[in-house]
């Protein structure tokens, strides 16, 4: 299977959002392996974005978050639920996103390059099972539209794993 990525247009995010989620579905549906899935979406994802500099998956095991598939810059391994951006949207299972992440109380510095973040938590069967945590190195990347269409992509993901 073959993907022209795309990045994303200045002038037409719903177009470009759109496309992107035509090309995730088209990319998960027919493998429902949650860690190859995990690893082809975070590739799509990172190579598609502009003015990101980590995507990835952190999956709950007991009280943390234990780091999966992502592209970027080497990162935390383990991250504490209910702690930093990662673990705060897991443990209230909703989008957290973050215009300035050095604002963020108990921000965990895993790159120091990264400025914003968005993370959506992934729900499976009606269960929080982990994040997509998306950072950039500019402040105040993400805005309402941003997330609406990265959490209809991440829920994607967890369609095409729920039936493994």
């Amino acid at each position: 299977m073959s993907f022209e990525i795309t990045q994303i247009p200045t002038k037409n995010k719903a177009k470009f959002y759109a496309l992107l989620q035509k090309q995730a579905q088209a990319l998960l549906s027919t493998e429902t392996n949650l860690m190859a899935n995990a690893a082809n979406l975070s590739s799509l994802l990172f190579n598609s974005l502009t003015q990101v500099n980590w995507v990835g998956f952190y999956f709950k095991s007991d009280n943390e978050l234990i780091l999966g598939p992502f592209q970027g810059q080497v990162a935390c391994t383990r991250i504490p639920i209910e702690q930093g951006v990662c673990g705060t949207a897991c443990s209230e299972n909703k989008t957290v996103r973050v215009a300035d992440v050095n604002a963020f109380a108990g921000h965990i510095a895993c790159d120091a390059a990264s400025v914003s973040e968005i993370v959506m938590p992934l729900t499976i069967n009606n269960k929080t099972v982990g994040v997509l945590d998306i950072d950039s190195p500019i402040p105040s990347r993400f805005d309402e539209q941003d997330q609406q269409q990265l959490e209809a992509i991440a829920q994607i993901f967890c369609q095409s794993v729920a039936l493994s």
